[in-house]
């Protein structure tokens, strides 16, 4: 089989459903449409194509470049947050310097639209252990912004980041070696080399690329951003977070240099008890706007310009892991997290040694540069298109006044200027991905007849007229 498993396709079917047929992606029969429904027919979603120019970025990016930031961040010997800010050869400080000043040569070819920063705090020491801050530290997130072009998209925020420091066993070890080629040089290697590229190129909505510190003493860095976003009022529809992206090679040996792992939660971190409510009555529980955001990255970066799959995981992280994407879960924003197929935990939060003849560390000779470059075009691609798309719809609601087995949704119109229509999609409440949609024009209503709300899952997205799609926003009961 090819590596690049598409939808199934299916030929066109109307919303009209035969009394007794089994609704479904397989099981439903062409059948006409009523006389008033001048909406169109349904069809199988399928996985977006890529825009030429979106090819054309996707092939300037380079292996090469991608092995030559994470030998460099390597070289510093140690990027454990509690190593030194001022030496200029060693320590998380000469790895900020180096991120710094390397965005900031890319960002000279973006006509001025990226702006480079260091946002710099101090993290309080903590009794805690857990927290693994012995005394105040200075930690310094490098933040890359490339301003949208479109007025009314300029406010709406994507973010994609890696981590830039490492860890020995002991995490508040400042002194010994941690090379952290994977865990994350290979994050924030690839978040360079997006930058790079995506300078050069313009968008309707603002990309940050970011660098953080304190991932490893307590996910530090991605909390202070994201408070400080929140305060400012930052609209962030989407978080891509790369954490150990480095190698397509497990511990037993097995390799898939084609598959990337993508983790989004399903009940949302931030719910309230109202839509937690509103959950256990009517289901959603895979239809968070993380699990939107990653079968939107599925559909649009699962292709042969990245040459990848993407393994969508339903859970938030790992077993007794987490990673950067949860303080922006925190705040209520979608956000997902990259990660390879196979670690080998011999290379993560390990000293330098050799013991019994098996090499442990986080070093580059474990790293697979071909690979982390193929998932930093996901990204890129991922980045690209949302930027480029409208909005994901707001206020998108199922109207539950009566008792009815058609689907009534309306939703709030768009206010971006090149917003063409919108589409409604539909699968069993049984499917993991969207399987049908509907295109259904330049509304803000739509009734699915003969479709009952309460057989399958619906939701609503946005498209422009170049044929950008939003990711789905998924509706809530309401009476009107």
């Amino acid at each position: 089989m090819h590596r690049f498993r598409a939808l199934a396709v299916t030929a066109a079917v109307t919303l009209a459903v035969v009394a007794g047929a089994v609704v479904g992606a397989v099981a439903m029969r062409p059948v006409s449409a009523p006389a008033d429904d001048h909406h169109g027919s349904a069809g199988a979603v399928m996985h977006q194509p890529v825009r030429k120019e979106f090819r054309r970025m996707l092939r300037e990016m380079s292996a090469r470049n991608v092995e030559t930031y994470d030998r460099t961040l390597v070289s510093f010997g140690t990027r454990q947050a509690l190593s030194s800010t001022t030496d200029p050869k060693r320590g998380i400080g000469a790895a900020v310097n180096y991120v710094f000043n390397t965005l900031s040569e890319f960002a000279k070819a973006s006509g001025g639209r990226m702006t480079v920063e260091k946002q710099t705090f101090i993290q309080p020491a903590s009794d805690d252990p857990a927290d693994r801050v012995p005394q105040d530290t200075e930690m310094t997130n490098v933040i890359a912004t490339l301003k949208g072009t479109q007025a009314a998209s300029t406010n709406r925020v994507y973010v994609v980041s890696g981590h830039l420091d490492s860890r020995c066993t002991d995490p508040i070890d400042a002194v010994c070696d941690a090379p952290g080629a994977d865990d994350d040089g290979s994050g924030v290697s690839a978040m360079m080399e997006m930058a790079r590229v995506m300078a050069r190129h313009s968008f309707d909505a603002t990309i940050k690329f970011m660098a953080v510190d304190g991932e490893e003493e307590g996910l530090y860095g991605s909390t202070h951003f994201a408070q400080d976003a929140k305060a400012k009022g930052l609209d962030i529809q989407g978080m891509l977070d790369n954490d150990i992206i480095g190698s397509s090679t497990g511990d037993a040996g097995q390799r898939e240099p084609h598959v990337i792992r993508l983790f989004a939660e399903g009940v949302p971190t931030a719910e309230t008890p109202r839509q937690a409510a509103t959950r256990i009555n009517v289901g959603g529980e895979n239809d968070s706007t993380s699990r939107q955001l990653a079968r939107y990255a599925k559909e649009v970066a699962e292709n042969r310009a990245t040459d990848m799959n993407i393994r969508l995981i339903w859970r938030r992280d790992r077993f007794l892991r987490g990673g950067d994407q949860i303080p922006f879960l925190e705040q209520g924003w979608p956000a997902v997290r990259f990660t390879e197929p196979n670690e080998n935990f011999a290379h993560q939060h390990q000293n330098v040694r050799v013991e019994n003849g098996v090499q442990f560390g986080d070093l580059p000779q474990f790293m697979d540069f071909a690979f982390t470059n193929r998932v930093a075009r996901v990204n890129a691609l991922t980045l690209a298109n949302l930027a480029d798309a409208p909005v994901a719809p707001k206020s998108v609601r199922i109207i539950t006044a009566n008792l009815t087995n058609d689907t009534e949704l309306r939703w709030n119109a768009n206010p971006e200027p090149d917003v063409k229509g919108y589409e409604v999609v539909w699968r069993e409440t049984t499917d993991p991905l969207w399987t049908h949609v509907i295109r259904v024009g330049n509304v803000t209503t739509f009734t699915a007849k003969g479709l009952s709300k309460d057989n399958v899952f619906f939701g609503v997205r946005a498209i422009d007229r170049e044929g950008n799609r939003s990711p789905v926003t998924f509706p809530v009961p309401s009476a009107t």
